[in-house]
């Protein structure tokens, strides 16, 4: 067996969230067939001339902001100019500057990349003549990779009648990038997503939505964009209702759990440690003069920055700013948050994905290993108490056992542990997606000993068209569509035939989701998670302490 190039696994793996660069940024948009006619909307910058496909509408590679480029680069988003007569909107615009997901090669996409695409279903307003809710999406990618046309969401709009908006917001060292110069750490990734929020606000009634009725709703990086506008006062007013899937504000992966060496994994960070990685980038670059700075940098071309390194290391949200003034988990215990209702939740299986990255060239084979990372990540004074909750023989492999403690402690009692918080001001749903025969539409083999299950990200078929399914899961993609969709039309998720969703509040409280019957039930997370250990054993991570 060839030895693999350690150096190789470090790069792809030097976050632990960007493993959704394989699930989202990869693949080619859904080619869409369409039917004439061809729609037209007027929106606030000029006319814009659609697709149709039978049920639905779409409208896409819309302008939201002017192009970022230039003089531009590091300035918060403008308004994007007037055009006159009717600007085709039958493709995607361009995708923001990223690396290749696999294998080598320069950067990829534009820094002309403030795009959305809408989709709608057809004829507008509903048959009554009422306005549809929007859904706003923000696609995940550990905030240096993917991009809003990955996503197909006719079944939000077919089956759920929503108008749903995918978007494009910078990444990387273009959209986290932080100097004194700047006065600090703008987050423009953020400031995107805002802009397109004023965008929907401004356009929304214009293809027969309702603008007091959006939902933004993200999956990995785009629920950590979701945690951050909870609790960002820049957000106030620009939506009603929110859906975090999979990131939410307590995300936090301890240190050497997927790759020796690699430390803890926060996606929120301190605005002046920001600051400092950009001071050094910038004299690293040959721009770090006492002045000048910022200038000497926008002359540099876009290989120049989208490097490995750059476009890694500036992919952490900052806090202790205008934009937020508290890290997010902290603000949802000090309940300054927007009151608005949440749903959220996690899948069962979160750390597989994560794992079959590493795990060829850091085996877990034995107790022995799996001992040795209990140590390394949660430090040996706790070591004994997690393994006694999570011994080896209790799972069908040392590898599965490590990413059932690793899905428990870093994603499923993160997430609980915010849902109380939240429950104490706004109403509160939470499921856990447990479909373990998900389909694997990554690209990505199964390794052996650690089949994906239900891994992060896999329940983003049953919301949008990405994989095919069978028929129970197609079912189930129904019931999910009606959930999310009904709570963006009224902020109680409700499905016709399907088990009511309780409120947080009661120890039974989160809706599995799994094909067949019985498979959509409330579970007691925190019993079957051992939230109450993880409480005790990792302070600060699911606790205030």
């Amino acid at each position: 067996m060839p030895v693999p190039d350690i150096r190789q696994v470090r790069r792809r793996c030097a976050l632990l969230l960007p493993v959704v660069l394989l699930l989202l940024g990869a693949a080619a948009p859904p080619q869409r067939p369409a039917v004439d006619p061809e729609p037209v909307v007027g929106t606030d910058r000029g006319a814009v001339r659609g697709r149709a496909h039978g049920a639905y509408d779409t409208f896409e590679g819309i302008p939201f902001a002017a192009p970022p480029t230039g003089a531009r680069r590091w300035r918060l988003p403008e308004p994007a100019p007037h055009w006159e007569g009717v600007r085709d909107a039958g493709a995607p615009g361009a995708r923001c500057v990223q690396l290749p997901v696999l294998g080598p090669g320069g950067p990829i996409g534009s820094e002309d990349c403030l795009y959305l695409n809408v989709t709608t279903p057809a004829g507008g307003r509903a048959a009554d003549g009422r306005l549809r809710p929007v859904m706003v999406w923000f696609h995940g990618g550990g905030f240096f990779s993917g991009s809003g046309d990955t996503y197909r969401p006719d079944r939000p709009a077919e089956r759920g009648g929503a108008v749903v908006v995918t978007v494009n917001y910078r990444l990387g060292v273009f959209g986290l990038f932080a100097h004194p110069e700047l006065g600090g750490a703008p987050d423009f990734a953020l400031a995107d997503q805002r802009a397109a929020l004023r965008w929907v606000r401004a356009n929304a009634e214009r293809f027969g939505a309702d603008p007091r009725d959006v939902t933004v709703f993200g999956e990995s990086a785009g629920a950590l964009s979701v945690c951050a506008h909870l609790t960002s006062p820049a957000s106030a007013g620009l939506f009603h209702r929110a859906i975090v899937q999979s990131g939410s504000c307590s995300t936090t992966v301890p240190p050497g759990a997927v790759l020796p060496g690699l430390g803890r994994y926060e996606p929120f960070v301190p605005e002046w440690r920001t600051v400092e990685e950009g001071t050094l980038a910038a004299a690293r670059l040959g721009c770090g003069g006492p002045a000048g700075v910022l200038d000497c940098l926008r002359r540099l071309d876009t290989g120049a920055l989208a490097t490995a390194d750059l476009m890694q290391r500036f992919s952490l949200v900052s806090y202790g700013n205008g934009t937020l003034p508290l890290e997010p988990r902290r603000a949802l215990e000090a309940g300054r948050f927007h009151r608005v209702p949440v749903m959220q939740g996690a899948t069962r299986d979160e750390a597989r994905l994560f794992l079959v990255q590493t795990l060829a060239a850091y085996p877990i084979g034995d107790e022995a290993a799996y001992r040795a990372r209990l140590e390394r990540s949660f430090g040996a004074s706790a070591a004994d108490a997690v393994e006694a909750r999570y011994p080896v023989s209790a799972h069908p492999t040392p590898a599965i056992a490590w990413a059932t403690l690793l899905t428990d402690a870093s994603f499923i009692c993160p997430a609980l542990r915010d849902g109380a918080a939240l429950a104490r001001h706004v109403p509160t749903y939470e499921y856990r997606f447990s479909d373990r025969g998900a389909p694997n539409f990554t690209g990505l083999p199964e390794v052996p000993g650690l089949p994906f299950g239900a891994a992060h990200g896999f329940e983003l078929p049953y919301l949008f068209t990405m994989a095919p399914l069978s028929d129970p899961q197609r079912r189930l993609a129904d019931r999910m569509t009606d959930y999310w969709t009904a709570f963006a039309r009224t902020g109680v998720p409700t499905a016709p035939g399907a088990p009511p969703w309780p409120r947080h509040g009661s120890a039974a409280a989160v809706l599995s989701l799994a094909p067949g019957a019985g498979g959509i039930r409330t579970v007691d997370a925190r019993a079957e998670h051992h939230c109450a250990l993880w409480d005790a054993q990792w302070p600060g991570v699911t606790t205030a302490g």
